[in-house]
């Protein structure tokens, strides 16, 4: 540092200018927040957070490179703050566990009938076809690259956007 009475070039651990005496004023320090961070550290711990969800959006996935008949996934974005977002991807194309997974994730959030392409799902979401969003619950597990969504929070379930009609016996169109 350069003192500010005859300008010599000082170590800046110094308190007092050895040329001329001049006390250098102490600094301000800055602290760090008041509050520690929740998240864990260490390889493997698990940190849990709530959040309010501001926006959702719906769209088509398919994995770049992937071919043409590849299954695809509908993503669905949460918006948890300013430029926050939080992605899941549902499998309705895929098989075993996967489809699984999507039929109860569909269940309970729309009364439609289950689709059976990514588009179709993506459509009726929408419509407004299945029920919001209003908070999620992501888990951060240190040492993944990716956090999860592990718990929601609903909305009150829709009425269908695609209306199944049905018939008397006497009215079958057939």
């Amino acid at each position: 540092k350069m003192c500010p009475e005859c300008r010599s070039l000082v170590a800046a651990g110094y308190s007092i200018c050895p040329d001329c005496g001049f006390e250098f004023p102490i600094p301000d320090r800055k602290t760090h927040e008041a509050k520690a961070s929740q998240a864990g550290v260490l390889s493997g711990e698990t940190t849990d957070v709530r959040y309010d969800v501001l926006d959702v959006r719906y769209s088509v996935h398919w994995k770049r490179d992937a071919d043409e008949g590849a299954p695809r996934t509908m993503r669905v974005e949460y918006r948890l703050g300013l430029d926050h977002w939080q992605s899941e991807w549902i499998c309705f194309e895929h098989t075993g566990y996967a489809r699984w997974k999507a039929e109860q994730w569909w269940k309970r959030r729309s009364p439609d009938a289950m689709p059976s392409t990514a588009q179709e799902a993506v459509d009726i979401a929408n419509a407004g076809g299945v029920a919001l969003a209003e908070a999620i619950t992501v888990r951060c597990v240190a040492g993944e690259r990716y956090d999860r969504i592990v718990g929601y929070e609903l909305g009150e379930l829709p009425e269908p956007v695609f209306h199944v009609p049905s018939f008397e016996d006497d009215e079958v169109p057939f």
